[in-house]
């Protein structure tokens, strides 16, 4: 078994030529994630009584957004690696796309649509967060077909092969890298599970489920993966630039739990819906009389 896992082999490109279209397997990840995204998102927006139609709309806006502002963020926090011809700063075909400014573009602009339609805007946020999280995992292996997204070299058995040309300078001579982009996909996949069985499970107040991915995304990243890749980074402190950002978004997202959480969260498995708590039923002696209940015992209800 060991040699038969001795390590990942990476495709040796990503593009492929059908007469005058060019197919680049980045790009079919990122759909694939999109295509998910919107299937996951509609159906917990149904479940909550919402529109389905409102996704498409809001979903549309928000791509475009994502995908704007997910190259803004790598073009500005990674200057040095965008090609010095004019169409360097479009080329997102070369990988470069960093999640920070994707997510936090493409939420804003969906969740404008959203407000102007006079839906929850908070509940919008819980329907798309497990969505959004999916969406990431999958996009990853657009990293793969390009031989980026990997750390330090590892003689692990799922180490993963990089060509010559694409290996840090620092480590021309290992082979065999972790594949960092399969870890934060079987991390993401965990992650959705337990987002969309939190969501059922409990009642939760909104944004609790988004803040919960902001987390469980942000730990990933501020514990293990920026400490493990070796693409170049802006450092502070001897921090890379992601590893503050994951640390700062971790204490926003944990604040936004704590203010969810103090404002209610009741057990009950019709928590997707987005439904208000429904008030406990009064208790009723066996006669039929409605039963006392001690003052002592009585919760007051914020």
């Amino acid at each position: 078994m060991h040699a038969l896992l001795a390590s990942i082999p990476s495709p040796s490109g990503g593009v492929v030529e059908l007469g005058p279209i060019t197919i680049r397997a980045y790009g079919v990840m990122l759909l694939l994630g999109i295509v998910s995204a919107f299937w996951l998102t509609t159906r917990r927006w149904r479940a909550m009584g919402g529109d389905p139609d409102l996704v498409l709309k809001a979903g549309l806006w928000g791509v475009g957004a994502g995908i704007v502002g997910a190259r803004l963020y790598h073009v500005v926090t990674s200057w040095d690696e965008v090609p010095d011809e004019w169409w360097g700063v479009f080329a997102v075909w070369k990988g470069g796309l960093g999640v920070w400014g994707g997510v936090a573009a493409g939420v804003a602009a969906g969740l404008y649509v959203v407000k102007r339609s006079g839906a929850s805007v908070l509940l919008a946020m819980d329907a798309c967060a497990p969505g959004i999280l999916l969406a990431q995992g999958i996009g990853r292996w657009g990293n793969y077909f390009n031989q980026e997204l990997f750390g330090t070299p590892t003689s692990l058995p799922w180490g993963l092969e990089i060509d010559p040309e694409n290996r840090p300078g620092s480590y021309p001579d290992a082979e065999t890298f972790h594949p960092i982009f399969l870890y934060e996909f079987i991390w993401d996949m965990i992650g959705v599970a337990a987002l969309v069985w939190l969501g059922r499970r409990f009642r939760l107040r909104a944004p609790a489920i988004f803040s919960l991915y902001v987390m469980w995304y942000c730990l990933a990243r501020a514990t293990f993966e920026e400490s493990l890749r070796t693409d170049p980074s802006h450092e502070i402190a001897g921090l890379r630039l992601n590893h503050w950002v994951s640390i700062g978004l971790l204490l926003v997202a944990a604040a936004g739990l704590r203010w969810a959480w103090r404002n209610g969260v009741l057990p009950g498995p019709t928590a997707a819906r987005g439904e208000p708590a429904a008030p406990r039923a009064p208790a009723v002696a066996p006669s039929g009389k409605q039963m006392s209940v001690p003052k002592s015992r009585v919760r007051k209800r914020r």
